[in-house]
Order: structure tokens, then C-alpha cells, then sequence
């Protein structure tokens, strides 16, 4: 099918939701070839490989037509970001391939629109508290980051924004009701569907960071964390006496 095209595939393990997807191009000018995100209990470690080759076959494209791949870099799950970044780190070194990372609330922003709103990527850190970054359209309507990636208690976040906002990400099924009674009517949420990341928007990203020649050093390349995990907190806490 297409040995001509810059195909790439890109994986996103950072949510309970595996996704990947076989794209080329950019959001602006660009395609999907194929899509497949699945929620369920059962581990990324054992669906993910699945997930890619089931790609792969219903794509019609051999491995050796992808020209790089695309990982979403987090924040998230610790766990399902070191087996995302393992798997598609092991993929693109054997492939000989450039890897391109894109952080997951990048990835959750870009795939809907807030008009001249602010826009607002959420999603839920665990512990009562949410990873977010803000987000304003540029002049092809893509939503692009305006601020650092930060963790926050949900209403100190609230606390920081005093204009409308489009609300996007997983953060919402656990504190939407939380920050409509704080925003009240500055806050509108995008569609539910929007919430989990997409592998087809994070395969995009990365066709511009191909274009532009931005991949990252795959021996030396890491999820973002943003907070330490519980095993790191515990090896700093000091023994008791």
C-alpha cells in the first residue's frame, strides 16, 4: 500500500485507555489509517502488543512502511507510562526509527476546540489532586499550551482561572461538579468523548515534530512524571528510629 507515505504509529498508555493509531501528516493536512482505544481492567502490558498488531493488519501497512512513532508522554499512570514508553522504545530501536513524544494533556487539548476560549486539559492525578495546563487556539484553530504542565488540588485550580473555559480530560468524571459550583457559568466541559486521549491526535502532533525534526533521544527519553511516584516518596522518607 503505500511504502511512499510517512507513516506513523503512535501509542498512548498514560489513562486506563489504550490507544494507538496509524497516521500520517499533521492536524492541519494530514490522515488516519487506523484507530483502536480500549478501556477495561485488563493490564496495557498484556493488550497493548495485541492492540498494535490487530493495527497493523486492519491498516494493511507492514511494519517496515512506518517511519516513526509517537508515544504520549504523560502525566498519568506510572505504571501504564513506563510500559508505553518501554514498548514503543523497543519498537522504534529495532525499527531503526525516530520515537517523537507529546504530553497526554497536549494530546487531550488538541482534540477539541474552545473557540476564544481558554481551554483547560484535566486528568486525574489520584490523591485528590489533577495534572492540568491551559491552552489557547492558535490561527488554525489548534488548541496549543500556554502554560506549564502543574499539579493541583481541584478547587486551587479553579482558583486560577477568571475567564471562560472549555473543561477537557478524564479530571472531570471525578471534579465537574466540584468546579461548576466554583466557575459557575465561565466553565463549559467538551463532550465526554473527548476525554480520554487519542492516539490518532497524538500520531498527528507528532507528523509536525517529524516535519520539524524534533524526535526525542530514545536511549535517554522518559514519560512525564510532573510528581514523584509513592516508591520514590518512601525511599526519601527517612527510617524510623
Amino acid at each position: 500500500m503505500a511504502g511512499e507515505e510517512n507513516y506513523i504509529l503512535a501509542v498512548d498508555t498514560a489513562t486506563p485507555c489504550s490507544t494507538v493509531a496509524l497516521v500520517c501528516g499533521n492536524l492541519v493536512e494530514g490522515k488516519v489509517l487506523a484507530s483502536l482505544s480500549v478501556s477495561s481492567s485488563v493490564t496495557h502490558s498484556r493488550r497493548l502488543l495485541l492492540a498494535i498488531e490487530r493495527l497493523l493488519d486492519d491498516g494493511g501497512i507492514a511494519k517496515g512502511n512506518i517511519q516513526g512513532f509517537a508515544i504520549g508522554l504523560g502525566p498519568g499512570s506510572f505504571t501504564g507510562l513506563r510500559i508505553g514508553m518501554a514498548t514503543v522504545k523497543g519498537l522504534a530501536t529495532a525499527a531503526g526509527k525516530p520515537l517523537y513524544g507529546v504530553s497526554t494533556l497536549d494530546v487531550i487539548a488538541a482534540s477539541c476546540t474552545g473557540g476564544s476560549r481558554l481551554i483547560c486539559s484535566v486528568l486525574d492525578a489520584r490523591k485528590k489532586e489533577v495534572y492540568a495546563a491551559f491552552y489557547r487556539a492558535d490561527d488554525n484553530t489548534i488548541p496549543r499550551r500556554v502554560s506549564d504542565i502543574t499539579v493541583f488540588a481541584p478547587g486551587k485550580l479553579a482558583e486560577q482561572i477568571s475567564e471562560p473555559v472549555m473543561m477537557v480530560g478524564d479530571g472531570l468524571f471525578a471534579y465537574k461538579t466540584l468546579w461548576q459550583d466554583q466557575l459557575g457559568d465561565r466553565m463549559r466541559c467538551a463532550p465526554v468523548h473527548h476525554w480520554s486521549p487519542s492516539a490518532a491526535t497524538l500520531g498527528l502532533l507528532a507528523g509536525e515534530l517529524q516535519q520539524q525534526n524534533q524526535p526525542l533521544d530514545i536511549a535517554s527519553a522518559v514519560p512525564l512524571y510532573v510528581r514523584a511516584s509513592d516508591a520514590e516518596l518512601n525511599l526519601k522518607m527517612p527510617a524510623a528510629e
